[in-house]
């Protein structure tokens, strides 16, 4: 394929075209007449014909800039068509990454709440317990797990990482549950959790070694729910993330003891997408969102650590 002349020099062209004047398309294009007589002379000697006949400081096409103008005008609307078209689908989107016990339990249950707010803009959740790649531009923004401390970032806290046992009411009946001493004892579901650790450890308890205790090791809490609902054991959860199942008492919290974490979950983006009008608006709204959980849940949980 042919080598193309210099995008600088043929934009400069299509817009002297346009005008049939130099004056006129340098101050179109924020330069100087001067600036726009280089770019067109550059462009014909790259072309090895004239475009512009120059008679008494006036420019008009010759017939090689007669036949080439409307070409050129109509790339260069295409060109625009396409960005205005890739921009418009852009602000019309907003792509979100999210822990899946989160995004499942919490998060997406919300966002018909947000999409009333925001009819134009389109949301789409992606579950990941992995932090996502925001150099590749598939998505916005995310809620992450951490300490808040990721460089090139801008990062809201929303509530720490805490948890308690729970399980269905039929579990606590069948094992007779009344004191924590008696988890020792009964089917835990993913016993070798650090969760589990730590909540028995803030009680003076230890956890059984692994080997004695293998359990079934799920990967999230959506997963372990399923199985205590199934009477398969008691399991180590979020009470706000299934605040839904506790008030029914399809789920039961048998201890009011819970173990707040060091660590939390953060809305974060890029911070070169702060202002944009999509991100502000999710971000608002989130924050919000979080500020109405206070006061259902411990205090320590929505302090930062």
């Amino acid at each position: 394929m042919a080598r193309l002349p210099p995008l600088a020099a043929v934009r400069v062209f299509e817009s002297a075209a346009r005008h049939q004047n130099f004056t006129q398309a340098a101050a179109e294009l924020g330069m100087t007449q001067a600036a726009v007589s280089y770019q067109i002379r550059l462009l014909e000697e790259r072309l090895g014909t004239s475009l512009f006949a120059r008679i008494k400081g006036r420019v008009s096409l010759t017939e090689a800039g007669r036949r080439i103008a409307p070409l050129v005008a109509n790339a260069f609307e295409t060109l625009e068509d396409a960005f205005s078209g890739l921009v418009a689908e852009d602000q019309a989107l907003l792509s979100l990454s999210a822990a899946q016990t989160l995004a499942t339990c919490w998060l997406a249950p919300r966002l018909g709440r947000f999409q009333v707010r925001h009819p134009s803009l389109a949301v789409r959740l992606s579950t990941d317990n992995r932090l996502v790649d925001f150099s590749t531009g598939e998505f916005h923004a995310a809620i992450r797990v951490g300490r808040g401390d990721w460089p090139g970032l801008k990062c809201h806290f929303l509530f720490r990482m805490y948890f308690s046992p729970i399980c269905t009411p039929d579990f606590v009946r069948a094992h007779e549950l009344t004191r924590p001493e008696q988890l020792l004892d009964i089917p835990r579901l993913s016993p070798r959790d650090d969760w589990w650790v730590d909540w028995l450890a803030d009680l003076g308890l230890e956890a059984p070694p692994a080997a004695k205790d293998p359990g079934l090791v799920l990967d999230n809490q959506v997963m372990e729910a399923n199985a205590a609902f199934a009477g398969a054991g008691i399991a180590m959860m979020t009470p706000l993330f299934w605040r839904d199942e506790l008030g029914s008492g399809r789920l039961v919290q048998p201890f009011d003891h819970v173990h707040v974490t060091s660590r939390s979950h953060w809305l974060v983006y890029p911070e070169g997408r702060r202002n944009q009008p999509k991100i502000a608006a999710f971000r608002d709204w989130l924050l919000a969102e979080v500020e109405m959980e206070k006061g259902r849940e411990p205090d320590e949980v929505f302090q930062l650590p």
